[in-house]
């Protein structure tokens, strides 16, 4: 225990003596799964399959057997893509371990840095192709505490970031998660990046001093090539309703803060706080309908004015035989209401073909 805490000051020290970003690693906030999605991305107390390795490892305890998931979606008309798979298992019966990976990445961008050739010509046989593109590999375990309901979850997960052959990042960083289950009372307690997550990058400065004076009096400086991501906290309360014999209906309220001040409905110089609420009733475990809301912003328009902007989700799902499939209706690719995605994913649960 003395060298967990010795090492966690250490990592806290290097990293607070460099600058500290409000938003890094930002395509770790999307999400994963369409059920999810639908409901408000509002999981974190009750999320207790495969998917669990990214809302809350302590989750993946419930698994009775081998699962997978993928999700694929797009945003900005096609331009961004967005991928993740995961995969969990059992260990024992109180025990478990989850490996997901993330892609969110935008190809086939055009480099016209040598459009023009030292002669002033255009030659449009200069212009490459290249991608932009950060990639997530989490690594989660999960274990039953002694106190009955009580399960403890963490997650290790590697990133990098690349940016055609200009520039590419490594990083690394520590989630610690609880769930807490009682008379059909769930909660759950999500604390991303809790060392803070490091990335460091590498700059090809040749590239770079090909294009720094292109535009006079802009880009004349290399950026940082550190960048840092400061935690952040997701707390959440569930309850299970039986509507009838058949009709289960569960509900779920998350607060999700960053330490911070933001655009959140809730905003202090120290935490900002945004509220994410969902709904799933479900027909025999079989057929699920699902309703949330969150990201609940204050817009200032242009002429000073403040406005709120919140995001509605919609979605259903079926599962049979062991395989899943869910479909949302969402707009987590934008602020506001006018961009929405359709988000589909699938998950098998290896316990049925047993």
């Amino acid at each position: 225990m003395k060298k967990l805490l010795l090492f966690i000051f250490l990592i806290s020290q290097i990293t607070y003596s460099q600058t500290v970003r409000k938003y890094s690693n930002e395509f770790l906030n999307i999400g994963v799964d369409a059920g999810a999605f639908g409901m408000g991305k509002a999981v974190v107390a009750s999320t207790d399959d495969v998917n669990a390795g990214y809302w809350n490892p302590a989750g993946l305890v419930h698994i009775k057997d081998y699962q997978g998931a993928l999700m694929h979606n797009e945003y900005f008309a096609g331009i961004a893509k967005y991928d993740y798979a995961g995969f969990a298992m059992p260990l024992n019966s109180e025990s478990a371990i989850g490996l997901s990976l993330i892609r969110f990445g935008v190809d086939d961008i055009l480099d016209t840095t040598e459009l023009i050739d030292s002669q002033g010509n255009i030659d449009y046989n200069r212009i490459n192709l290249f991608s932009a593109s950060d990639y997530a590999l989490n690594f989660a375990y999960a274990r039953k505490l002694p106190v009955q309901g009580l399960n403890l979850g963490v997650n290790a997960k590697v990133v990098h970031r690349r940016i055609g052959e200009f520039a590419s990042s490594w990083g690394f960083g520590l989630d610690a998660a609880l769930q807490f289950e009682r008379n059909d009372w769930l909660f759950g307690l999500m604390l991303r990046d809790i060392t803070t997550t490091f990335n460091a990058w590498s700059i090809d400065e040749d590239k770079f001093n090909n294009i720094k004076d292109a535009i006079p009096d802009q880009n004349q400086e290399l950026p940082e090539t550190v960048e840092l991501t400061l935690p952040k906290a997701q707390f959440g309360i569930a309850k299970k309703f039986e509507i009838t014999r058949d009709i289960g209906l569960l509900s779920e309220i998350d607060l999700n803060m960053r330490f911070t001040k933001t655009n959140d409905i809730i905003s202090t110089d120290f935490v900002s706080i945004d509220p994410a609420i969902g709904f799933q009733a479900d027909y025999l475990d079989m057929v699920f309908v699902r309703a949330g809301v969150g990201n609940f912003q204050n817009i200032t328009e242009f002429d000073d004015s403040t406005s709120l902007s919140i995001q509605p989700n919609l979605g259903v799902g079926f599962k049979y035989r062991g395989i899943q499939v869910d479909y949302a209706l969402t707009n987590i690719g934008s602020v506001g209401n006018a961009l929405y995605s359709n988000v589909f994913s699938v998950k098998v649960d290896f316990d049925y073909f047993r």
